[in-house]
């Protein structure tokens, strides 16, 4: 059981990421404008949300359209298409390992946008020897279908399955990454997986708790939909990490959290650990936001020797 504080310390040689979507807004100006003359109807309205199963409007915000990514073209990438168990086509890149190959990780990215921009945040690991698997949930990029809770689920279980069983993966040697909401859907995905055994490591970085207590944190933030906090409890809360962390045991976890997380409190990085069960490691590192602590190269070479240890 570890415990570190990191600074930030160096820059690195790190490829830079392309800007994201805030994850977890829980309005966005153009779908629900406030303002007090409408207090009333806002009301309403978030409750009708949560009470319609607004999971998929609130959480997620996929992007259709792929970006050109210069950076992308260094390296030696496939497409790959797989189902998942309710039938959808879902499309991912399996992008291979430069020099001598050390593992697979399977990444799982955030809420928003699609692989095309959320790539670059894990491409240095394949300079390091990592094949890479990224995929697209239904309803983002080339992925079919339309987010959902339950949905996104089931594509993290048809992505284990495949990484699992493509013939160019060392079977021996897989590891499981996600970042913000990514990292929600691998701890589930793990903890109820039963191919758990055969995952070297679980890391999540920048991750949220709970879907009630992240509800309540962003309806906290504004003094017009503060008195809502309760309306929190309408969300469903079953896939939430905090339940099913400790079953991710005794497939070593390894939670990241940047201290100056203003879209994830650092607090939730906490509860994580609080509740989940050994093996496992927590990295509060310092001066960094959202998903910020693979820009530094002295966190990118910790996190090279952690994976390493699991052998």
């Amino acid at each position: 059981m570890l415990v570190h504080t990191t600074s930030g310390l160096g820059s690195g040689m790190s490829n830079s990421s392309l800007p994201l979507k805030n994850c977890f807004q829980l309005s966005k100006q153009s779908r629900l404008p406030i303002s007090s003359g409408c207090y009333p109807t806002v009301v309403i309205l978030i409750f009708l949300f949560f009470n319609a199963g607004c999971e998929s409007f609130l959480l997620f915000y996929p992007q259709r359209e792929f970006v050109e990514n210069a950076l992308l073209k260094e390296f030696s990438y496939e497409d790959i298409y797989f189902k998942t168990p309710d039938g959808l086509k879902l499309h991912g890149w399996y992008i291979k390992a430069k020099n001598e190959k050390k593992g697979t990780i399977l990444y799982l990215h955030g809420n928003a946008e699609n692989i095309s921009t959320q790539i670059n945040n894990v491409l240095w690991l394949s300079l390091e020897g990592y094949a890479l698997f990224a995929f697209d949930y239904r309803g983002f990029g080339k992925s079919e279908g339309s987010p959902t809770m339950e949905g996104v689920h089931l594509d993290a279980k048809a992505a284990i399955d495949t990484v699992l069983n493509l013939s160019s993966t060392k079977k021996e040697r897989i590891f499981v990454l996600g970042q913000s909401l990514g990292g929600a859907i691998a701890v589930y995905s793990i903890a109820t997986s039963p191919y758990k055994s055969r995952i070297k490591a679980l890391t999540i970085d920048s991750t949220l708790a709970g879907y009630r207590i992240i509800s309540r944190d962003k309806l906290a933030q504004s003094i017009l939909t503060w008195p809502l906090q309760p309306l929190s409890l309408l969300m469903n809360d079953h896939y939430s990490p905090i339940l099913w962390i400790a079953e991710v045991s005794p497939v070593p976890l390894l939670i990241i959290h940047g201290e100056k997380d203003r879209t994830i409190p650092v607090r939730n990085g906490a509860i994580l650990y609080e509740n989940a069960i050994d093996p496992k490691e927590y990295w509060l590192v310092k001066d960094v936001g959202h998903i910020q602590a693979f820009d530094l190269q002295a966190i990118r070479e910790k996190y090279l020797i952690f994976l390493r240890s699991t052998d």
